[in-house]
Protein backbone atom coordinates (compact mmCIF):
# COMPACT_ATOMS: atom_id res chain seq x y z
CA UNK A 1 0.00 0.00 0.00
CA UNK A 2 1.38 3.57 -0.88
CA UNK A 3 1.43 6.85 0.88
CA UNK A 4 -1.36 8.09 -1.20
CA UNK A 5 -3.44 5.25 -0.39
CA UNK A 6 -2.88 5.95 3.65
CA UNK A 7 -3.60 9.86 2.80
CA UNK A 8 -7.36 8.71 1.83
CA UNK A 9 -9.77 10.06 4.64
CA UNK A 10 -10.57 7.06 6.92
CA UNK A 11 -13.49 5.25 5.87
CA UNK A 12 -16.26 4.15 8.55
CA UNK A 13 -17.23 0.49 9.34
CA UNK A 14 -21.31 -0.18 9.07
CA UNK A 15 -23.15 -2.22 10.72
CA UNK A 16 -26.44 -1.06 10.15
CA UNK A 17 -26.59 2.95 10.61
CA UNK A 18 -26.74 4.78 7.36
CA UNK A 19 -23.97 6.24 5.83
CA UNK A 20 -25.81 9.85 6.66
CA UNK A 21 -25.67 8.48 10.47
CA UNK A 22 -22.33 7.59 10.28
CA UNK A 23 -21.06 11.07 8.69
CA UNK A 24 -21.52 12.05 12.57
CA UNK A 25 -18.46 9.99 13.48
CA UNK A 26 -15.85 11.37 10.97
CA UNK A 27 -14.13 13.71 13.57
CA UNK A 28 -13.30 10.72 15.67
CA UNK A 29 -11.45 8.86 12.41
CA UNK A 30 -9.44 12.14 11.08
CA UNK A 31 -8.60 12.01 14.81
CA UNK A 32 -7.33 8.46 14.86
CA UNK A 33 -5.65 9.03 11.81
CA UNK A 34 -3.60 12.01 12.84
CA UNK A 35 -3.22 10.27 16.20
CA UNK A 36 -1.33 6.79 15.12
CA UNK A 37 1.27 6.43 17.29
CA UNK A 38 0.40 9.36 19.93
CA UNK A 39 -0.57 7.79 23.13
CA UNK A 40 -2.24 11.61 24.79
CA UNK A 41 -4.00 12.33 21.06
CA UNK A 42 -5.23 9.14 21.49
CA UNK A 43 -6.65 9.45 25.09
CA UNK A 44 -8.03 13.01 23.95
CA UNK A 45 -9.88 10.94 21.09
CA UNK A 46 -11.31 8.81 23.68
CA UNK A 47 -12.62 11.85 25.45
CA UNK A 48 -14.17 12.85 22.85
CA UNK A 49 -15.99 9.81 22.25
CA UNK A 50 -17.30 9.21 25.91
CA UNK A 51 -18.93 12.59 25.19
CA UNK A 52 -21.14 11.27 22.28
CA UNK A 53 -21.04 7.26 22.21
CA UNK A 54 -23.99 5.77 22.66
CA UNK A 55 -24.29 3.07 25.94
CA UNK A 56 -24.55 -0.12 25.08
CA UNK A 57 -28.30 -1.76 25.31
CA UNK A 58 -30.02 1.99 25.28
CA UNK A 59 -31.19 1.90 21.65
CA UNK A 60 -28.33 2.54 19.50
CA UNK A 61 -25.77 -0.43 20.33
CA UNK A 62 -24.99 -0.82 16.52
CA UNK A 63 -23.39 2.94 16.60
CA UNK A 64 -21.40 2.10 19.30
CA UNK A 65 -20.40 -1.02 17.71
CA UNK A 66 -19.59 1.04 14.52
CA UNK A 67 -17.84 3.54 16.52
CA UNK A 68 -15.56 1.05 17.53
CA UNK A 69 -14.83 -0.83 14.90
CA UNK A 70 -14.04 2.50 12.69
CA UNK A 71 -11.64 3.91 14.96
CA UNK A 72 -10.28 0.63 14.77
CA UNK A 73 -9.61 0.20 11.41
CA UNK A 74 -8.29 3.30 11.02
CA UNK A 75 -5.65 2.51 13.57
CA UNK A 76 -6.11 -0.85 15.78
CA UNK A 77 -4.04 0.69 19.23
CA UNK A 78 -6.62 3.70 18.82
CA UNK A 79 -9.18 0.93 19.33
CA UNK A 80 -7.88 -0.78 22.15
CA UNK A 81 -7.33 2.52 24.35
CA UNK A 82 -11.18 3.54 23.14
CA UNK A 83 -12.82 0.11 23.71
CA UNK A 84 -11.90 0.36 27.60
CA UNK A 85 -13.21 4.22 28.17
CA UNK A 86 -16.53 3.69 26.37
CA UNK A 87 -17.34 0.36 28.72
CA UNK A 88 -15.82 2.44 31.68
CA UNK A 89 -18.74 4.60 31.27
CA UNK A 90 -21.26 2.30 30.45
CA UNK A 91 -20.54 0.29 33.58
CA UNK A 92 -20.68 3.39 35.72
CA UNK A 93 -23.85 4.66 34.76
CA UNK A 94 -25.64 0.50 34.97
CA UNK A 95 -24.12 0.46 38.48
CA UNK A 96 -25.83 4.26 39.27
CA UNK A 97 -29.01 2.50 37.90
CA UNK A 98 -28.75 -0.52 39.63
CA UNK A 99 -31.32 -1.37 42.49
CA UNK A 100 -28.90 -2.81 44.56
CA UNK A 101 -28.11 -1.52 48.34
CA UNK A 102 -25.64 1.85 48.54
CA UNK A 103 -26.44 2.06 44.81
CA UNK A 104 -23.34 5.19 43.93
CA UNK A 105 -25.03 8.02 42.80
CA UNK A 106 -24.19 9.52 39.24
CA UNK A 107 -20.37 9.64 38.95
CA UNK A 108 -18.68 12.36 37.14
CA UNK A 109 -17.07 10.60 34.10
CA UNK A 110 -13.88 12.68 33.90
CA UNK A 111 -10.85 12.70 32.30
CA UNK A 112 -9.38 9.27 30.90
CA UNK A 113 -10.52 5.57 32.53
CA UNK A 114 -9.24 2.07 32.28
CA UNK A 115 -11.01 -1.14 32.63
CA UNK A 116 -8.84 -3.94 34.60
CA UNK A 117 -9.99 -7.27 35.86
CA UNK A 118 -7.84 -9.63 34.95
CA UNK A 119 -5.87 -11.97 37.05
CA UNK A 120 -2.20 -13.41 37.54
CA UNK A 121 -0.78 -16.15 39.77
CA UNK A 122 0.52 -14.57 42.72
CA UNK A 123 -1.09 -11.41 42.54
CA UNK A 124 -4.14 -10.30 44.56
CA UNK A 125 -6.08 -7.17 44.98
CA UNK A 126 -7.82 -6.91 48.18
CA UNK A 127 -10.74 -4.47 48.89
CA UNK A 128 -10.61 -3.67 52.83
CA UNK A 129 -12.84 -1.83 55.20
CA UNK A 130 -11.36 1.06 56.63
CA UNK A 131 -14.26 2.73 59.08
CA UNK A 132 -17.15 2.47 56.60
CA UNK A 133 -15.21 3.39 53.61
CA UNK A 134 -13.14 0.84 51.10
CA UNK A 135 -9.31 1.28 50.46
CA UNK A 136 -7.69 -1.33 47.84
CA UNK A 137 -4.82 -3.05 48.83
CA UNK A 138 -2.78 -5.34 46.77
CA UNK A 139 -1.45 -5.94 42.95
CA UNK A 140 -3.36 -5.49 40.01
CA UNK A 141 -1.78 -7.54 36.38
CA UNK A 142 -2.41 -6.65 32.91
CA UNK A 143 -3.53 -2.83 33.57
CA UNK A 144 -2.76 -1.37 30.04
CA UNK A 145 -1.35 2.23 29.62
CA UNK A 146 -2.61 3.03 33.78
CA UNK A 147 0.13 5.27 34.12
CA UNK A 148 -1.13 7.25 31.49
CA UNK A 149 -5.12 6.86 33.00
CA UNK A 150 -6.93 9.64 35.51
CA UNK A 151 -9.38 6.59 36.81
CA UNK A 152 -10.19 2.77 36.56
CA UNK A 153 -12.87 0.20 37.18
CA UNK A 154 -11.51 -2.56 38.13
CA UNK A 155 -12.24 -6.01 40.69
CA UNK A 156 -11.43 -6.53 43.88
CA UNK A 157 -11.51 -9.43 46.12
CA UNK A 158 -13.73 -9.37 49.30
CA UNK A 159 -12.97 -10.34 52.94
CA UNK A 160 -16.20 -11.98 52.67
CA UNK A 161 -15.56 -13.73 49.42
CA UNK A 162 -15.74 -13.17 45.57
CA UNK A 163 -14.81 -10.04 43.70
CA UNK A 164 -16.65 -6.46 43.37
CA UNK A 165 -16.19 -3.45 41.05
CA UNK A 166 -14.74 0.10 42.05
CA UNK A 167 -13.99 3.18 40.87
CA UNK A 168 -10.21 4.02 41.67
CA UNK A 169 -8.62 7.67 40.96
CA UNK A 170 -5.41 6.56 39.36
CA UNK A 171 -3.71 10.00 40.61
CA UNK A 172 -4.49 8.69 44.22
CA UNK A 173 -1.94 8.59 46.73
CA UNK A 174 -0.60 4.66 47.29
CA UNK A 175 -1.37 3.95 43.63
CA UNK A 176 2.31 2.20 42.36
CA UNK A 177 3.36 1.83 38.88
CA UNK A 178 5.35 -1.36 38.02
CA UNK A 179 7.71 -0.88 34.48
CA UNK A 180 5.30 -3.06 32.46
CA UNK A 181 8.58 -4.43 30.53
CA UNK A 182 6.37 -4.88 27.60
CA UNK A 183 8.67 -6.22 24.51
CA UNK A 184 5.66 -6.99 22.10
CA UNK A 185 6.02 -5.75 19.08
CA UNK A 186 1.70 -5.50 18.52
CA UNK A 187 0.26 -2.52 20.48
CA UNK A 188 3.78 -1.37 21.89
CA UNK A 189 1.78 1.74 22.38
CA UNK A 190 -0.53 0.15 24.83
CA UNK A 191 1.68 -1.89 27.14
CA UNK A 192 0.19 -3.59 29.96
CA UNK A 193 1.69 -4.12 33.43
CA UNK A 194 1.16 -4.40 37.15
CA UNK A 195 -0.31 -1.54 39.81
CA UNK A 196 -0.26 -1.89 43.16
CA UNK A 197 -2.13 -0.05 45.62
CA UNK A 198 -1.67 0.57 49.19
CA UNK A 199 -4.69 1.49 51.28
CA UNK A 200 -5.97 3.29 48.22
CA UNK A 201 -9.86 4.80 48.54
CA UNK A 202 -12.18 3.56 45.90
CA UNK A 203 -15.51 3.81 45.61
CA UNK A 204 -17.85 0.56 45.14
CA UNK A 205 -20.21 -0.39 42.01
CA UNK A 206 -22.05 -2.95 43.44
CA UNK A 207 -22.10 -6.21 45.65
CA UNK A 208 -19.88 -9.11 44.97
CA UNK A 209 -21.03 -10.73 41.92
CA UNK A 210 -22.55 -8.22 40.38
CA UNK A 211 -19.75 -6.77 37.95
CA UNK A 212 -19.52 -9.96 36.43
CA UNK A 213 -23.34 -10.98 36.32
CA UNK A 214 -24.99 -7.89 34.89
CA UNK A 215 -25.83 -7.91 31.56
CA UNK A 216 -23.42 -5.40 30.49
CA UNK A 217 -20.15 -7.51 31.29
CA UNK A 218 -21.72 -9.48 28.17
CA UNK A 219 -22.37 -6.47 25.83
CA UNK A 220 -19.25 -5.35 26.93
CA UNK A 221 -17.03 -8.54 25.69
CA UNK A 222 -18.90 -8.22 22.48
CA UNK A 223 -17.98 -4.63 22.27
CA UNK A 224 -14.26 -5.83 22.47
CA UNK A 225 -15.51 -8.19 19.44
CA UNK A 226 -16.41 -5.10 17.64
CA UNK A 227 -13.05 -3.57 17.39
CA UNK A 228 -11.77 -7.38 16.58
CA UNK A 229 -13.51 -6.79 13.34
CA UNK A 230 -13.17 -3.46 12.54
CA UNK A 231 -9.37 -4.69 12.87
CA UNK A 232 -10.22 -7.34 10.46
CA UNK A 233 -12.18 -4.99 7.74
CA UNK A 234 -9.10 -2.73 7.73
CA UNK A 235 -6.98 -5.58 6.86
CA UNK A 236 -9.32 -7.20 4.04
CA UNK A 237 -9.34 -3.50 2.50
CA UNK A 238 -5.89 -3.47 2.36
CA UNK A 239 -5.59 -6.42 0.55
CA UNK A 240 -8.31 -4.97 -2.06
CA UNK A 241 -6.50 -2.05 -2.65
CA UNK A 242 -3.42 -4.35 -3.12
CA UNK A 243 -4.82 -6.40 -5.60
CA UNK A 244 -6.43 -2.95 -7.67
CA UNK A 245 -2.66 -1.37 -7.44
CA UNK A 246 -1.20 -4.59 -8.77
CA UNK A 247 -3.71 -4.79 -11.57
CA UNK A 248 -3.47 -1.08 -12.32
CA UNK A 249 0.28 -2.35 -13.00
CA UNK A 250 -0.63 -4.86 -15.55
CA UNK A 251 -0.84 -7.79 -12.91
CA UNK A 252 -4.48 -8.97 -13.00
CA UNK A 253 -5.69 -11.11 -9.38
CA UNK A 254 -5.65 -14.80 -10.41
CA UNK A 255 -8.33 -17.13 -9.48
CA UNK A 256 -6.76 -18.36 -6.19
CA UNK A 257 -6.32 -14.36 -5.44
CA UNK A 258 -10.40 -14.15 -6.03
CA UNK A 259 -11.82 -16.97 -4.29
CA UNK A 260 -9.69 -16.07 -1.16
CA UNK A 261 -11.31 -12.35 -1.71
CA UNK A 262 -14.84 -14.07 -2.27
CA UNK A 263 -14.36 -16.09 1.08
CA UNK A 264 -13.76 -12.71 3.23
CA UNK A 265 -16.64 -11.09 1.49
CA UNK A 266 -18.40 -13.84 2.78
CA UNK A 267 -16.85 -13.71 6.55
CA UNK A 268 -17.37 -10.01 6.50
CA UNK A 269 -21.09 -9.54 5.16
CA UNK A 270 -21.82 -12.63 7.59
CA UNK A 271 -20.17 -11.08 10.34
CA UNK A 272 -22.04 -7.57 9.61
CA UNK A 273 -25.46 -8.86 9.41
CA UNK A 274 -24.45 -10.63 12.64
CA UNK A 275 -23.41 -8.19 14.30
CA UNK A 276 -26.09 -6.18 13.45
CA UNK A 277 -28.82 -8.61 14.47
CA UNK A 278 -27.26 -8.96 18.16
CA UNK A 279 -27.24 -5.22 18.67
CA UNK A 280 -30.75 -5.02 17.95
CA UNK A 281 -31.65 -8.10 20.40
CA UNK A 282 -30.08 -6.34 22.90
CA UNK A 283 -31.40 -2.89 22.41
CA UNK A 284 -34.96 -4.75 22.48
CA UNK A 285 -33.80 -6.76 25.85
CA UNK A 286 -33.49 -10.11 24.33
CA UNK A 287 -30.10 -10.39 25.65
CA UNK A 288 -30.50 -9.14 29.24
CA UNK A 289 -30.71 -12.55 31.04
CA UNK A 290 -29.11 -15.58 31.05
CA UNK A 291 -28.37 -16.34 27.84
CA UNK A 292 -26.68 -12.91 27.16
CA UNK A 293 -22.77 -14.59 28.29
CA UNK A 294 -23.88 -17.20 25.40
CA UNK A 295 -24.10 -14.61 22.95
CA UNK A 296 -21.59 -13.02 23.79
CA UNK A 297 -19.24 -16.37 23.50
CA UNK A 298 -20.55 -16.97 20.11
CA UNK A 299 -19.90 -13.76 18.97
CA UNK A 300 -16.39 -13.13 20.28
CA UNK A 301 -15.28 -16.79 19.12
CA UNK A 302 -17.06 -16.04 15.36
CA UNK A 303 -15.04 -12.73 15.11
CA UNK A 304 -11.59 -14.41 16.55
CA UNK A 305 -12.08 -17.02 13.84
CA UNK A 306 -12.49 -14.42 11.04
CA UNK A 307 -9.66 -12.29 12.26
CA UNK A 308 -7.50 -14.93 12.25
CA UNK A 309 -8.50 -16.36 8.54
CA UNK A 310 -8.59 -13.37 6.90
CA UNK A 311 -5.04 -12.47 8.39
CA UNK A 312 -4.05 -15.71 7.11
CA UNK A 313 -5.75 -15.62 3.76
CA UNK A 314 -4.03 -12.26 3.18
CA UNK A 315 -0.75 -12.86 4.24
CA UNK A 316 -0.89 -15.58 2.16
CA UNK A 317 -1.45 -13.89 -1.10
CA UNK A 318 0.24 -11.05 -0.63
CA UNK A 319 3.76 -12.47 1.08
CA UNK A 320 6.07 -11.26 2.88
CA UNK A 321 6.54 -7.91 1.23
CA UNK A 322 4.14 -5.54 2.58
CA UNK A 323 5.35 -7.00 6.30
CA UNK A 324 8.61 -6.49 5.10
CA UNK A 325 8.27 -2.95 3.93
CA UNK A 326 5.07 -1.05 4.65
CA UNK A 327 4.84 -0.05 8.48
CA UNK A 328 1.15 0.71 8.36
CA UNK A 329 0.22 -2.59 7.61
CA UNK A 330 3.14 -4.64 9.50
CA UNK A 331 1.66 -2.75 12.65
CA UNK A 332 -1.70 -3.54 11.97
CA UNK A 333 -1.24 -6.89 11.49
CA UNK A 334 1.03 -7.27 14.83
CA UNK A 335 -1.61 -5.17 16.62
CA UNK A 336 -4.58 -6.99 15.59
CA UNK A 337 -2.73 -10.77 15.90
CA UNK A 338 -2.14 -9.66 19.84
CA UNK A 339 -5.26 -8.00 20.35
CA UNK A 340 -7.08 -11.25 19.61
CA UNK A 341 -5.41 -13.20 21.77
CA UNK A 342 -7.98 -11.86 24.52
CA UNK A 343 -10.36 -14.54 23.19
CA UNK A 344 -9.19 -17.76 24.99
CA UNK A 345 -10.27 -19.78 21.70
CA UNK A 346 -10.67 -23.25 22.43
CA UNK A 347 -11.60 -22.93 26.42
CA UNK A 348 -14.40 -20.00 25.71
CA UNK A 349 -15.62 -22.97 23.60
CA UNK A 350 -15.59 -25.23 25.79
CA UNK A 351 -16.98 -22.77 28.08
CA UNK A 352 -19.97 -22.55 25.37
CA UNK A 353 -19.99 -25.73 25.14
CA UNK A 354 -20.93 -26.35 28.67
CA UNK A 355 -23.76 -23.59 28.43
CA UNK A 356 -24.82 -25.58 25.13
CA UNK A 357 -24.69 -28.89 26.97
CA UNK A 358 -27.35 -27.50 29.98
CA UNK A 359 -29.73 -26.52 27.28
CA UNK A 360 -28.89 -22.34 26.45
CA UNK A 361 -28.98 -22.82 22.88
CA UNK A 362 -31.28 -21.63 19.94
CA UNK A 363 -31.13 -24.44 18.00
Amino acid sequence: MNATQEARPPKAVRISSTTGELAGISPLLDAAEAGVGDVPALLALAKDAGECAPKPGAGNTALLWEILASVTAVDVAAGRILEPHLDAAAILAQAAAADFDDAPADLPFDGTWGVFAAEAPGLKLEAKDAGGAVVLTGSKPWCSIAAQLDHAVLTAHLDGGGRAAFAVDLHAAGVGFADPEWTSLGLREVPSGTVHFDAVPAIPLGPAGWYYQRPGFAWGGMGVAACWFGGAVAVARNYVESLKQAADGGREPDQLALAHLGEIDRTLTGLTQYLARTAARIDAGELSGAGAWSEALRVRGSVAAAVARIQSLVSQNLGPAPLAFDARYGKRMADLSLYIRQHHAMRDDAQLGALTFKGDHPW
